[in-house]
């Protein structure tokens, strides 16, 4: 009698400890928010490399991967130098005269490959936002497909930390070389750049926080049946 009270007791104790998060679950939520937030605002804002404000007379402001920001800057098509591009524009505005025809000088190959990877860690840090909400808010161990959203949330936000990755190196490696931007010398990576680095290796920490917690849960998974294998036995036993 006491041997089978003990079995029900543990059997009770495995099924509470299923429906709980570890720890490593509750910081991959965390660490999530700040991959979230560091990659959106990477994106969507032009500090990627800024001018030194010191400098009074240089052409950059500053650029993003989406819009660049001129003080003065002449145009390279424009020998007499009689056209010079000034503010904030989209790097597709099809409206500023002239615009169109340099942009083969403002998108680079390697401008193009960092849009191309940061676009898809852009991409899968919103459908990651998805997997971790449901783990969050209404996932649990007790349910049927827990498991295999915990690895998909895992692999996708590798997924998304190695394109956001890239994205960074590609730039780092190129987007201050001489002959591009105005100003080399006087210029630096800013911010935006500083986030996009903080959220590719926030991605992929997160990316091995879930794994952890896929791997513990497996774990009680195992042992939960194992123990309701035991106790139906010695039930079956006893009767």
């Amino acid at each position: 009698m006491q041997q089978n009270s003990d079995l029900l007791s543990g059997r009770v104790k495995n099924l509470e400890d299923m429906k709980r998060r570890t720890l490593a679950g509750n910081c991959g939520v965390a660490v999530f928010a700040i991959a979230f937030v560091c990659i959106v605002v990477a994106f969507s804002t032009p500090s990627w490399l800024v001018s030194d404000y010191r400098i009074t007379g240089a052409k950059l402001d500053r650029l993003g991967l989406w819009v660049h920001c001129f003080r003065s800057l002449p145009d390279v098509n424009d020998d007499y130098q009689r056209r010079f591009f000034v503010g904030c524009r989209w790097v597709y505005d099809p409206f500023t005269t002239g615009y169109d025809e340099i942009r083969g000088f403002l998108m680079p190959a390697f401008m193009i490959f960092t849009q191309f990877f940061f676009t898809l860690a852009f991409i899968g840090v919103f459908g990651s936002l998805i997997l971790v909400l449901l783990y969050f808010l209404c996932g649990g161990p007790d349910q049927k497909y827990f498991l295999l959203m915990l690895k998909i949330t895992a692999f996708l936000l590798l997924a998304t930390g190695t394109c956001a990755s890239l994205g960074v190196i590609i730039f780092a490696c190129f987007g201050n070389r001489d002959k591009w931007m105005p100003g080399y010398a006087n210029n630096w990576f800013g911010w935006s750049f500083i986030l996009a680095a903080i959220g590719s290796v926030a991605a992929l920490v997160c990316s091995s926080l879930f794994f952890t917690e896929h791997h513990a849960q497996e774990r009680r998974l195992r042992q939960f049946k194992e123990s309701q294998l035991r106790f139906e036995m010695e039930h079956e036993t006893k009767t």
